[in-house]
């Protein structure tokens, strides 16, 4: 399905190259100031147009067509559209035949019988959490907790300085690079979440693994807890009732205790290269030479961070409004 939340509930649709890319979100509290202005920075911060993004480029205006009156949400379901303006979908022909290594062009067409839309990878790509951001800043607004995430790796790097050249050779070379990307959430109050299935750190990786090509979460130590003592893990109480450190990341038990959520995501490199790599035609059953064409990042985690408040927005607010 395409739809995530219970008491605040989003629900995208559209293709990379079809008509447009939009999202309902259900669950809104009435009386919240909102406007198309209020989306652009977030969307700003999304865009591409920086060193390693692709090169097409969408106004990504945002058309509010229900849930706001006189600029504000009227508690009604908000609907926002995107229309395509920049589409190649001749770029992608080729790519029923050879489908492209890494990416989901065969699964798609095993489950759906083939009808599925190819161009840009339909529903597959980056371009989709352009309904995860819109739904995130209306999110942001109803939960009232400050989100800050940056990208902390790149192409296995931790050092900024050295992204540049990075990602100039990884073009260059016609390949690509991963990234690590680091959110913060602060002002989150204690006792949101429950154990077992609903736990915070399940409701937000659930909602991180829909922004395409993520590889992993880790919360707090992640998975350096594993070589820690618990004396060097646990976080002790303080007088005011807070952990004094946050190696649980902000959760005990799946319910937050009152300390800002920290947590990482792992973005794979983009799948859509153009170095040449020896994969099946499904076709002819033969194998073959491929080399993909079209506009692509060469680091598509450039452009997550906010995509990744997102998600955790989205969360808290559904945890907040049960």
């Amino acid at each position: 399905m395409n739809a995530f939340g219970n008491h605040f509930r989003v629900q995208v649709f559209g293709e990379s190259h079809g008509g447009g890319i939009g999202v309902v979100v259900d669950g809104v509290r009435a009386g919240i100031p909102l406007c198309a202005g209020d989306f652009e920075e977030d969307l700003s911060r999304r865009r591409s147009g920086a060193r390693g993004t692709t090169p097409r480029r969408e106004p990504d205006t945002p058309e509010i067509l229900s849930g706001v009156y006189q600029g504000h949400t009227t508690g009604a379901p908000v609907a926002v559209l995107f229309r395509n303006t920049n589409t190649r979908p001749e770029d992608y022909a080729l790519l029923q035949e050879v489908p492209r290594p890494g990416h989901a062009d065969r699964v798609a067409a095993l489950k759906w019988e083939g009808f599925n839309d190819p161009r840009g990878g339909g529903p597959f790509s980056g371009r989709v959490t352009l309904a995860l951001v819109t739904a995130g800043v209306i999110a942001k607004k109803q939960c009232g907790c400050s989100f800050r995430a940056s990208l902390v790796e790149v192409g296995g790097s931790a050092d900024p300085a050295a992204w540049d050249g990075l990602l100039s050779r990884a073009a260059q070379e016609g390949d690509s690079l991963g990234g690590v990307v680091e959110c913060r959430v602060e002002g989150v109050p204690a006792g949101l979440g429950a154990p077992f299935f609903d736990s915070v750190e399940s409701l937000v990786s659930h909602a991180v693994f829909a922004i395409p090509g993520v590889r992993g979460i880790e919360f707090g130590d992640g998975f350096a807890a594993a070589g820690m003592r618990g004396s060097a893990h646990n976080d002790p109480i303080g007088a005011d009732g807070l952990p004094e450190k946050n190696g649980a990341g902000g959760v005990n038990g799946g319910i937050t205790n009152g300390a800002p959520i920290v947590f990482r995501v792992a973005f794979k490199p983009t799948s859509s290269i153009a170095r040449v790599q020896h994969t099946l035609n499904v076709r002819t059953g033969e194998m073959t030479d491929l080399r993909v064409g079209g506009r692509h990042d060469v680091c598509f985690a450039l452009r997550t961070p906010v995509i990744v408040e997102a998600a955790a927005a989205i969360v808290l607010a559904d945890l907040a409004g049960r």
